[in-house]
C-alpha cells in the first residue's frame, strides 16, 4: 500500500513538472521567467584597433587619428582646438550637395565664381563663364583640383547664394554634432580685412571659419559612408568631355598621398596663410579603415604626406584587443 501511495505521489509531481515546463517554454510569460533564471550569456565583443605606445610625432598644429570601424580616436594632439581648415571646408561642402540637391541640376558658371579665384587668389577648376555643367561632375571639380570656382558655382546653384548655402553647412555642423566647427564660405578661403571689414591685405583673417581635428575626422567619417563622395575622393584624374553646353575639362587631384600610399583613399587637402597646410586622409587594409587629419602641418607642401604616411602605418600596426569596458 505504501508503495503504491509513493508511487501516485511521484506520478502526481512528474505530471506537474511537465505540465510546468511547458507553460514555461512556450508562453511569453513563462519564457520571461526562465530568462530571469538563465540569462542569455553577454556575447564576447570584437577586438579592436588598440592604441598602445607613442604615436609618430608630427609637425602639425594638430591632428587626430581615427578608426572608422568604431569612431574611436587612437591618437591625437590638440585634437579639440579651433583652427582655421583652409580648403578641407570642401567636405562639408560636398556632404550638403549630395544630400540635399538634385546632381543631375545643370549649373551655369557665373562671373562670382571666376572672381573667387582671382581676386582672393583661390585654387581653381579653371571653369568657363557661361558653361553650362552638371552639379554631379562640379563635385569633381570641387575635390580633385580643389576649385574655389566649384565650391561658388555650387553654392549658387544649391541654395541661391554662397550665403544661403553657408547657412545649411552650418546647420548639418549641428546635426552632426560638431560642436567645434563653424562656417562663413563654403571652399575655405580666409579674407584679410582691416578695422572697417572691406577687403584689406594688411588686415586681420575674417573671423568664424574654423573646425577641430577631431570634428574634421568624424565629419570625413561620415561623409565616407556615401559612395559617390567615397569614389571621388580616391581618383587621381576625372576627364570631362566637351558637350555642347560646355568645354573639355581634366580635373587632378592635390592629393599626392593617393600616389605615395598604397591604400590611401584620399581625401581633401588645404592650404591658407592663415590655415597653413591641412590634410584629411585615410587608408584602408583587407580588415581596418583609418581617418587622419593634420591642420597647420609643416612649412611646405610634401611634409603633411610625410606625416600621414608615418600616422597610417603606425596604426595599421597597432594591436587588436577587447575595447575597453565603458564606465559605469
Amino acid at each position: 500500500m505504501k508503495r503504491y501511495v509513493i508511487a501516485t505521489v511521484l506520478l502526481v509531481l512528474a505530471l506537474e513538472i511537465l505540465i510546468a515546463t511547458a507553460f514555461l517554454s512556450l508562453t511569453p510569460t513563462g519564457s520571461r521567467v526562465l530568462s530571469a533564471f538563465s540569462p542569455t550569456p553577454t556575447p564576447t565583443p570584437a577586438p579592436v584597433l588598440t592604441a598602445e605606445g607613442t604615436p609618430p610625432a608630427v609637425k602639425a598644429t594638430a591632428m587626430a587619428l581615427l578608426d572608422a570601424e568604431t569612431g574611436r580616436l587612437l591618437a591625437s594632439t590638440n585634437a579639440q582646438k579651433r583652427l582655421p581648415m583652409a580648403s578641407t571646408t570642401k567636405i562639408m561642402t560636398a556632404v550638403v550637395t549630395l544630400e540635399t540637391a538634385n546632381l543631375d541640376q545643370m549649373v551655369t558658371i557665373h562671373q562670382d565664381a571666376l572672381d573667387e579665384v582671382t581676386k582672393n587668389q583661390g585654387s581653381s577648376a579653371h571653369l568657363v563663364l557661361g558653361d553650362q555643367i552638371r552639379l554631379r561632375d562640379l563635385l569633381y571639380a570641387l575635390l580633385l583640383p580643389s576649385g574655389d570656382d566649384a565650391a561658388i558655382a555650387i553654392a549658387d546653384a544649391v541654395s541661391g547664394s554662397s550665403a544661403g548655402f553657408v547657412q545649411t553647412m552650418n546647420k548639418y555642423a549641428g546635426r552632426l554634432h560638431l560642436k567645434n566647427t563653424h562656417y562663413i564660405n563654403p571652399d575655405g578661403l580666409t579674407y584679410y580685412v582691416g578695422a572697417d571689414g572691406k577687403p584689406d591685405p594688411n588686415g586681420k583673417p575674417q573671423p568664424g571659419h574654423y573646425t577641430t581635428a577631431a570634428d574634421l575626422a568624424q565629419l570625413t567619417r561620415y561623409a565616407l559612408q556615401n559612395p559617390l563622395f567615397a569614389q571621388i575622393v580616391q581618383l587621381q584624374t576625372y576627364d570631362l568631355p566637351v558637350s555642347p553646353t560646355h568645354h573639355r575639362y581634366t580635373w587632378t587631384t592635390t592629393d599626392d598621398l593617393l600616389t605615395k600610399y598604397p591604400g590611401a583613399i584620399g581625401v581633401k587637402t588645404g592650404f591658407t596663410v592663415e590655415a597653413g597646410y591641412c590634410l584629411v586622409f585615410a587608408g584602408t587594409t583587407s580588415t581596418h579603415r583609418l581617418i587622419g587629419v593634420l591642420l597647420g602641418d609643416g612649412t611646405d607642401t610634401n611634409q603633411r604626406f610625410v606625416d600621414a604616411t608615418a600616422l597610417l602605418n603606425w596604426g595599421f600596426a597597432l594591436p587588436l584587443k577587447p575595447p575597453p569596458t565603458p564606465a559605469a
